[in-house]
């Protein structure tokens, strides 16, 4: 066999058998985001979020999240927790703005952002998470399940951590729209078609109930949205009269049909731009 030969073969299977990736460098950045193919860390050197004092009407919720938080950072004992609710009510903005918070205390804490498709890949996540001094909040933004949906069983390696436990330097930080993960009309499909319709669903419903930690957003009152965007304005330095501040902000809520965060916050942009101030 020539040398050529015994090359190309070597270089096959170089290709099978890639070399395995180096360790990540937590160093790097406090806050991570895990992709796969092939499968790494990117550090993240800037967060999109806001600050704590600016997220209106989850005081229960901000001030729960954030004692377990802290525990956790501490190395006490802390819950994975489950942010569920109304949209644009501020679930995501918490979790990376208790991370901020957190951080600014002087307690070592990371954030590693997971993608609900690649939670297959959760259990090299872990390996690597599980090889670090450093304690992390394992974010899962957006999270729910269809009937057909096997990734849940994924999700499972974080909150139960199979034979090895879960890895005591991780923490699961979840939101979804849906309080059980998973539409109600599904559920009640899958229990009326079942032999046993008391167990149809419950590895899926129970699913939550294994966070430790429930926390309820719900949508805002009028009063509270006006306060959301007089924060703003403090914030950013914009000043407006109050009257034509609370007639413009109700229509424009009026022609979104809602009132949330989100559409607070998206007033107020447009506001800032009619004033001429950048954000």
């Amino acid at each position: 066999m020539t040398t050529d030969t015994l090359s190309r073969i070597a270089a096959a299977l170089e290709r099978l058998a890639p070399a395995p990736q180096p360790a990540p460098d937590f160093t790097a950045a406090d806050a991570f985001a895990w992709h796969t193919d092939p499968d790494r860390l990117e550090p993240v050197a800037r967060v999109a979020r806001v600050d704590l004092s600016l997220l209106i009407g989850v005081n229960r919720a901000r001030d729960t999240l954030l004692e377990n938080t802290r525990h956790f950072a501490r190395g006490l004992p802390a819950n994975n927790a489950l942010l569920w609710g109304a949209r644009g009510m501020g679930k995501s903005s918490l979790v990376k703005a208790i991370h901020a918070t957190v951080r600014a205390e002087g307690l070592p804490l990371k954030i590693v952002e997971l993608a609900r498709e690649d939670l297959p890949s959760v259990q090299r996540l872990l390996v690597l998470l599980r090889g670090s001094d450093a304690r992390f909040i394992l974010f899962c933004d957006d999270l729910s399940f269809s009937h057909d949906d096997q990734h849940y069983k994924s999700l499972k390696a974080v909150l139960d951590g199979g034979i090895e436990g879960r890895p005591e330097n991780v923490l699961l930080y979840a939101t979804s729209n849906r309080r059980h993960l998973m539409p109600r009309d599904m559920i009640e499909n899958e229990r009326s078609t079942a032999i046993s319709p008391s167990e149809a669903v419950e590895e899926k419903v129970s699913l939550s109930d294994r966070f430790g930690l429930w926390l309820g957003f719900h949508p805002c009152s009028q009063d509270e949205y006006l306060d959301m965007i007089r924060g703003y304005c403090a914030a950013y330095g914009v000043t407006t009269p109050e009257d034509r501040l609370r007639a413009e902000a109700i229509e424009w809520q009026a022609t979104r049909g809602a009132r949330s965060g989100r559409v607070a916050w998206q007033f107020f942009c447009d506001l800032a731009a009619r004033e001429g101030v950048r954000l």
